[in-house]
């Protein structure tokens, strides 16, 4: 049987999802402690690749399981010996080769700023000073809405066959001292999310025009668009699929 497993994890401490030769990735724990639980070789393969230090609440992996097990026995298993930064929430079984990237529909990340330097938020939120024009900001985020070519907020080394995205939702929104953008897309570009933060914080300084972000997002040219923003701002934090992908038991 084919299992969709729920993930969440603090992403300080892992080079990122995707297991590397020379860093630690979450995928590479999740594998040791499924192996130890079952006792057979397992391959886990992610819904999406966070970068290096990128938080994650909600994520998908899917497994391929062959002996019976008790689902909810198995979390409480997992989670005792997961490392603290990680966490399982839950399991489900999905129909024979759906898969937890290539089925997934749309992606959700948020980017978090304290505009008050705060300790409490230390690596889990980026303290920016410089004062803002959300508004601006805003009219410039409703620019990404639809599907567009965003090469320009691309890493530049980067296997994809187009740089098309649909973005469904693009948002900057005040809580307090904390400053939130919420983007959603039918998918993401390797350093995209960052690269747009950055961009729209130079809106938000008025050193970039709203015209002037216009011509960017149409150029495909990363050197245009501004900087990435800190990685440990950035959580993923919903992934979706169509409802008949899972088995209901």
């Amino acid at each position: 049987m084919r299992y969709f497993f729920e993930i969440a994890y603090n992403g300080k401490n892992y080079a990122g999802w995707q297991s590397q030769t020379n860093a630690l990735g979450v995928q590479a724990v999740m594998e040791e402690v499924l192996e130890k639980m079952l006792r057979t070789a397992v391959s886990v393969a992610g819904s999406s690749r966070t970068d290096a230090g990128v938080h994650c609440e909600q994520q998908f992996f899917h497994v391929d399981i062959s002996k019976d097990f008790d689902q909810r026995d198995l979390i409480l298993r997992l989670n005792s010996f997961l490392p603290k930064d990680i966490s399982i929430q839950s399991i489900r079984k999905v129909r024979d080769g759906v898969s937890a990237r290539h089925d997934a529909v749309e992606r959700s990340y948020r980017y978090r700023i304290t505009r008050k330097k705060n300790p409490f938020l230390e690596g889990l939120a980026w303290h920016y000073f410089k004062v803002l024009d959300v508004k601006q900001m805003n009219v410039a985020a409703g620019m990404l809405s639809g599907e567009h070519d965003f090469q320009c907020f691309s890493k530049v080394k980067t296997d994809v066959n187009h740089f098309l995205c649909t973005v469904k939702k693009a948002e900057w929104r005040i809580d307090g001292d904390l400053l939130e953008f919420t983007i959603t897309a039918n998918r993401f570009l390797r350093g995209m999310v960052r690269a747009v933060v950055g961009t729209l914080l130079d809106v938000g300084t008025g050193k970039t025009s709203l015209k002037e972000f216009q011509v960017i997002i149409h150029s495909k040219d990363r050197k245009k668009a501004g900087a990435n923003v800190p990685p440990y701002g950035l959580y993923l934090t919903k992934v979706k699929y169509p409802p008949q992908v899972f088995i209901r038991e």
